[in-house]
């Protein structure tokens, strides 16, 4: 599991770690309060040298186990796009996707056959939900942006999470996790305070943040549910019942939204949806991760 040191990712890996017979191997650069029965390899996701360093070390750690669940839950947003990964790619993009494709990619062949591939996404990866959504994608503008200004944070933070979205669709189409009955689920948590989001920002966008979601936010939310706040507490608890199988969307869906509180099976973005989209995300995702095309499986092809 990433993301499991701090927010609702903290609260999901509790109730992970809570269940019989069951060993919990986190991914994050310092260890936070964890619960017994969990247990961190040092990882940091703003560099893939250290996406491949934390994978290798999980595979000697299983030895002939396999992974029965795989959360990649870990996520940032910042103010700007002027933050830059150890191989210089833009640091949101680079931390929130990049890095998740490619230790997905590095730990499938050590999932276990009927196993749960969950990915933490946010509806605010779809437009019709949030106006500064994407809608177009182009990976290499995501990977070094020429445009900034106001928004471009959440722009990229939006963005990211419909290549979470494109991910998953992805690994749910393809022929050998059908095969192997892995069920790949893209979770969103839905607007949630006491997060972790943000906190590399200023503290006057912070305080601005803020501000929004108690009072902007809660009228919207009069109207549009999606805008409701919940807790980090529900909203983990929520990954956690994902994670360990309680909730599942139905046959033919992958995207669980949670909605006041409650999981909802909505459809995700239009452009998510795109099979060209999603074979162009894998595609170029590889090349930038280092992994040729002709050893990328997407969408049932190689």
């Amino acid at each position: 599991m990433t993301g499991a040191t701090a927010g609702l990712g903290a609260h999901a890996v509790r109730h992970i770690a809570a269940q019989p017979d069951t060993r919990v191997i986190v991914g994050a650069r310092g260890s936070g309060t964890l619960p017994p029965g969990a247990e961190v390899v040092p990882l940091d996701l703003a560099s893939l040298d250290s996406v491949r360093a934390f994978a290798d070390a999980v595979v000697r750690q299983l030895g002939d186990a396999r992974i029965d669940v795989l959360v990649l839950n870990a996520g940032m947003q910042t103010g700007g796009v002027e933050g830059r990964s150890a191989e210089g790619y833009e640091l949101t993009f680079a931390v929130n996707h990049l890095a998740h494709y490619l230790l997905a990619r590095l730990l499938m062949p050590h999932m276990a056959d009927h196993g749960r591939l969950v990915i933490t996404t946010s509806e605010t990866h779809d437009p019709a939900v949030t106006p500064l959504a994407p809608k177009s994608l182009e990976l290499r503008e995501l990977a070094h942006p020429t445009k900034s200004g106001f928004g471009a944070g959440v722009r990229a933070y939006s963005a990211s999470k419909l290549c979470n979205m494109l991910t998953a669709q992805s690994y749910a189409a393809q022929e050998d996790i059908k095969a192997r009955k892995i069920t790949v689920i893209a979770f969103s948590p839905g607007l949630t305070g006491g997060t972790s989001l943000g906190r590399d920002s200023s503290r006057a966008r912070r305080v601005f943040v803020t501000f929004l979601m108690r009072t902007v936010f809660r009228v919207v939310g009069l109207f549009r549910p999606e805008y409701v706040m919940g807790t980090p507490e529900r909203s983990g608890e929520a990954l956690s019942e994902v994670a360990l199988g309680h909730v599942t969307p139905p046959p033919g869906r992958i995207y669980i939204s949670l909605v006041k509180g409650e999981p909802k099976f909505p459809d995700p973005s239009e452009l998510a949806r795109s099979q060209e989209a999603q074979d162009r995300a894998w595609r170029e995702s590889a090349a930038m991760v280092g992994i040729t095309w002709s050893n990328c499986p997407a969408s049932g092809h190689q």
